[in-house]
């Protein structure tokens, strides 16, 4: 198999390891020209490279990460955060968020809704009903409410939600929990399961780059066209010494490749 690739936007002026407003409008302009050449349907997938978002927010992106400039642009509401390498896979159900802020913002309906995009991904990928472990938000996932209720009021309903939901697309029992944070990676890690869905930035995050530092994956779940990108930011301290790795760059590339040839196929399926 093979895939053309394009290299989109110009070259600013910079020195490297330093970035100005300039850089930040190249960026901030390719991002753009991607996402109109994909709408077009010149293009199938968009691999994006990390951005420096303080320069970024200086020149008037307004957007908390790529993620949401790609959701808004697309005009897609339904989408979610997810992060692949190795052998684990994580979802998250809130993201770029305070966490002081996180209890109220993990919402039924939320995991619900990442859940099934989620499922989705995961069955899109692999052909197989998928199995998800979900992570409970209190330390042992609430110790029957010793340490939170919210594992008994909100996750456990969502669970019982999805699997309804699910069972009737993907003919299985495929998720799992509320679980202990502090095991379900693990598990998921041995083979138990095909993903974790998480509920919040960090929880899914730490294990996924302790996993998989140099091969983790971003994958936005929701948009019409597959969109990845390398699991590391700008790291402008080490620019120009010859010593940053490719390795999630290129799981990157690959990842678009793969997920942009299944949904070909899915495509051509369906109108034929």
């Amino acid at each position: 198999k093979s895939a053309q690739y394009r290299i989109i936007g110009k070259y600013p002026r910079c020195s490297l390891g330093q970035p100005t407003q300039e850089t930040a409008r190249a960026a901030a302009a390719a991002l753009e020209e991607a996402v109109t050449l994909v709408r077009r349907g010149e293009l199938d997938a968009i691999v994006t490279g990390p951005i420096h978002k303080a320069r970024m927010y200086e020149v008037g992106f307004r957007f908390p990460g790529q993620t949401e400039f790609f959701a808004e642009r697309c005009g897609v509401k339904n989408f979610a955060m997810c992060l692949t390498g190795g052998k684990l896979t994580v979802a998250l159900v809130t993201a770029h968020i305070p966490l002081c802020k996180i209890p109220r913002a993990v919402k039924q309906s939320e995991i619900v809704r990442v859940g099934v995009l989620l499922a989705n991904f995961l069955r899109a990928r692999w052909k197989t009903a998928p199995r998800i472990g979900v992570a409970g938000l209190n330390p042992h996932a609430g110790e029957s409410g010793k340490l939170g209720r919210e594992e008994i009021e909100i996750i456990a309903p969502a669970i019982q939600e999805l699997n309804s939901s699910l069972v009737t697309r993907h003919s299985s029992l495929v998720v799992t929990g509320p679980i202990s944070p502090d095991t379900v990676f693990h598990r998921a890690v041995e083979g138990e399961f095909d993903a974790v869905l998480c509920m919040y930035h960090d929880q899914a995050l730490i294990p996924l780059k302790l996993h998989a530092f140099h091969s983790g994956v971003n994958v936005t779940l929701g948009l019409p066209f597959p969109r990845t990108s390398p699991d590391h930011g700008t790291a402008f301290e080490i620019a120009g010494k010859g010593i940053a790795r490719p390795d999630s760059m290129v799981a990157a590339i690959n990842l678009a490749v793969e997920l942009a040839g299944k949904q070909k196929t899915t495509n051509r399926t369906k109108t034929s």
